[in-house]
C-alpha cells in the first residue's frame, strides 16, 4: 500500500513532457504514442487493495467515461458496433481485439472517499480506429445562460432586458417600493409592450386597493391597464377599477357594452330597459332610449313581417324575399327596410317611414337619401318625383332635394333610371359646369343642347354636333339653334 503511495507521490512530482516550442520537430506519431504511455501508465497506479469488494458497474465500462455516456444516451447504436466489432475481430487478423474495460470504481474507493482515475482509450487508437463511430458526449449548456434567470438584475437593467426580448424573471421583485420603481421605469421607456407585461405581474402579485392606489397618481400606466382589461375582456376587473376612481359615466358605457354579448333579442332588450336608469350624461342617456325603443320596434315590425312572407298575402314579399332579418340592425338600415316595405303604409303604424322620422327626430337630409335609394331600388320613378316635390304656401310646387340634385342624378343613374328621368334632374343642377358635366357624361343631349343655347356658345355648340349621330333629333335640334 504505502509502495503505490510512493509511486504515486512520484508520478505526480515528475513529467515526462517537454514544454512547447515553437522549434520541436517531433512528428505527430511520436507525441500520440507519447501520449498513449502517459495515459496507460495510470493503471498501475491504482491499488489493489480492494480486490476482496465487487467493483460495480451497470454496463461493465468505467463510469463517467465517453464509452459510459455514449451507452447511456445511444444504446441501440452501441449494440451495433458491438457486432460490427466482433465480425472483425472474426474475419481479419490484423485487427487487434479491443480488450474490455472494466470499470476502476468500486464500493472501497466510494467509501473511502477517494477518485480513481479511469482508463481511457488512447488517441492514437481513436484516430487509427476506422471501424468505430466516434460519438460526443452531451455538453451543459454554458452558466452564461442562466444569468437571465438567475442574476439580481435592477429594475432599471430588467426594464432594458425586457426590451431587447430577453427572459427576466420579476418574482424576485417582491416589495411594493421595488414594483413601482420597476412601473416607473417601464413608463419611462415608453415601451408598451414592457409596461404591459409589468402591469400583468403587479395585477397577479398585488391587493386591487393597493394597485388601484399606485396606478390612481401614475395616470400612464392607468390608461394602459384600463385598455388591457377591455381588450381581455375582464369586465368584473374593469368595474371595480372605475368604481374605485369614481368614474360613474365610464362605468355606466362599460356596463352597457355588455348587450353585445347577449344574443337572446328578448333578454337584450330588458337589459337596455335596465340600463336606461344608470348615470349616463343627458346626451348619452337619450341614446340608450332610442336605442331600447328602436330594439321593441324590430321585434314589432319583424313578428308581423314573418307572418306576412309565410302567408303569402304580401305582393313586395312575393317579389322582393327579403334576405335577412330586420333585428338589431342600426337605425338607417331599418328606415331603409321601412322605406323599401312598408313605404305607403299611414304614419300611425310602427312600421311607417314617416313614423320613424318623427319617433328617433331622423333630418330631412338623411329621410330623403335613404328613401330616394330605397325607392330607386325599386324602379318607382313616381315615388321619386313625389319624394322630391314640395308645394309653397300659395300652393305652387317645386321640386327640392337637400341632398343636391347632383347627388339624386348620381343615385338615379346607379339604379339604372330612364335617360328621361335623368335628364329631368339633370337640368336642376344650378351650377352650369357640373351640369354640363353630367350631362355629358350620361349622354343626356337635350340638357347640353338647351345648356349652350343659353350659354349663346355657338362654338361649343358646333363641336357638340359631331357627337350626336347623324339625322337623328338631337342634330335637328342643333341645326334649329345654330340657324336662329
Amino acid at each position: 500500500m504505502s509502495r503505490a503511495r510512493a509511486d504515486e507521490e512520484e508520478y505526480w512530482h515528475s513529467s515526462k513532457f517537454r514544454a512547447f516550442t515553437f522549434d520541436d520537430e517531433d512528428d505527430e506519431l511520436s507525441q500520440l504514442k507519447e501520449s498513449k504511455r502517459a495515459v496507460n501508465s495510470l493503471r498501475d497506479i491504482v491499488d489493489d487493495d480492494d480486490d476482496d469488494l465487487e467493483r460495480v458497474s451497470w454496463s461493465g465500462e468505467p463510469v463517467g467515461s465517453i464509452s459510459w455516456s455514449i451507452k447511456e444516451t445511444a444504446s441501440g447504436s452501441t449494440s451495433s458496433l458491438e457486432g460490427r466489432d466482433s465480425s472483425l475481430q472474426k474475419g481479419s487478423s490484423s485487427y487487434a481485439a479491443f480488450p474490455k474495460q472494466v470499470s476502476s470504481y468500486s464500493l472501497s474507493s466510494l467509501f473511502k472517499g477517494r477518485n480513481k482515475l479511469p482508463s481511457f482509450q488512447s488517441l492514437s487508437d481513436a484516430l487509427t480506429d476506422t471501424g468505430v463511430k466516434n460519438y460526443a458526449p452531451e455538453l451543459r449548456r454554458p452558466k452564461a445562460e442562466y444569468k437571465d434567470y438567475t442574476s439580481d438584475w435592477s429594475p432599471k437593467d430588467t426594464v432594458r432586458r425586457m426590451q431587447r426580448g430577453k427572459v427576466c424573471s420579476l418574482e424576485r421583485f417582491r416589495s411594493l417600493q421595488d414594483k413601482m420603481v420597476l412601473l416607473d421605469e417601464a413608463v419611462a421607456r415608453h415601451d408598451g409592450n414592457v409596461i404591459t407585461a409589468v402591469l400583468i405581474f403587479l395585477k397577479r402579485t398585488l391587493r386591487r386597493e393597493i394597485l388601484f392606489r399606485e396606478l390612481e397618481v401614475r395616470q400612464v400606466a392607468l390608461c394602459h391597464l384600463i385598455h388591457f382589461l377591455r381588450e381581455t375582456g375582464e369586465q368584473k376587473f374593469l368595474l371595480d377599477l372605475l368604481r374605485f376612481l369614481d368614474r360613474t359615466e365610464e362605468v355606466a358605457l362599460s356596463q352597457y357594452r355588455e348587450h353585445l354579448n347577449i344574443q337572446d333579442v328578448e333578454k337584450r332588450r330588458e337589459f337596455l330597459k335596465g340600463c336606461i336608469g344608470l348615470p349616463f350624461s343627458a346626451e348619452d342617456t337619450s341614446h340608450i332610449q332610442d336605442h331600447y325603443t328602436l330594439l321593441e320596434r324590430q321585434i314589432i315590425i319583424e313578428a308581423n313581417d314573418r307572418h306576412l312572407e309565410m302567408a303569402g298575402q304580401s305582393e313586395i314579399f312575393r317579389k322582393y324575399p327579403r334576405k335577412a332579418s330586420i333585428l338589431n340592425m342600426p337605425l338607417v338600415t331599418t328606415l331603409f327596410y321601412s322605406c323599401f316595405y312598408h313605404y305607403t303604409e299611414a304614419e300611425g303604424t310602427f312600421s311607417s317611414p314617416t313614423n320613424l322620422k318623427k319617433t328617433f327626430k331622423i333630418p330631412d337630409k338623411q329621410y330623403v337619401l335613404t328613401a330616394l335609394a330605397a325607392r330607386a331600388k325599386l324602379r318607382a320613378w313616381n315615388d321619386v318625383d313625389a319624394l322630391l316635390t314640395t308645394k309653397n304656401w300659395l300652393g305652387y310646387t317645386k321640386k327640392k332635394a337637400p341632398i343636391g340634385f347632383h347627388r339624386v342624378v348620381e343615385i338615379l343613374q346607379r339604379n339604372n333610371a330612364p335617360v328621361q328621368v335623368l335628364q329631368e334632374y339633370v337640368r336642376l343642377v344650378e351650377d352650369v359646369e357640373n351640369r354640363l358635366n353630367l350631362a355629358t357624361k350620361y349622354k343626356c343631349h337635350d340638357v347640353v343642347i338647351e345648356t349652350y343655347r343659353d350659354l349663346k356658345d355657338r362654338i361649343q355648340l358646333t363641336a357638340y354636333k359631331c357627337k350626336v349621330e347623324r339625322g337623328s333629333a338631337e342634330e335637328e335640334k342643333i341645326n334649329s339653334i345654330l340657324s336662329n
